[in-house]
């Protein structure tokens, strides 16, 4: 749960933002920021330290829950693939399962076309592939 205050120094924001990225996103999270060191450290400290230790610490929804949010819109997004497969491994880690991660990517073809959720499936299949996931159950 969040914890800010505005007491709390910019070390301490990003070391809590550091243990939910490393919760939810696990190792491709923390290569994202890694790679964000020699171009944009900057982005990369905002990216922990207000998106993962504000955002995604709030009380409000469960983590499983923010990240159907997130995969929905990334895929409404498209064009964010590398962005998707990086949220496919953090669904899977905080509880989702393939077949509910492959029931909301084809909802999501109602409400942003079938060109985005075939883009973000192909996504999905790659992560699941690679964790020895498929084939996916059906629900």
């Amino acid at each position: 749960m969040s914890t800010s205050t505005s007491a709390e120094s910019r070390q301490e924001r990003f070391d809590r933002g550091m243990e939910v990225l490393s919760r939810v996103d696990g190792e491709g999270g923390r290569r994202v920021i890694d790679s964000l060191a020699d171009v944009s450290p900057e982005l990369g400290h905002q990216v922990v330290a207000w998106a993962f230790g504000e955002v995604y610490d709030r009380p409000g929804l469960p983590p499983r829950d923010r990240q159907l949010v997130t995969l929905g819109m990334l895929t409404a997004l498209g064009g964010c693939e590398p962005q998707l497969e990086v949220h496919v491994n953090a669904a899977l880690n905080v509880g989702l399962t393939p077949a509910e991660i492959a029931e909301a990517l084809l909802h999501s073809a109602v409400y942003c076309g079938m060109p985005k959720a075939l883009n973000a499936t192909f996504v999905a299949k790659k992560v699941f592939a690679e964790r020895g996931l498929l084939p996916v159950d059906a629900p």
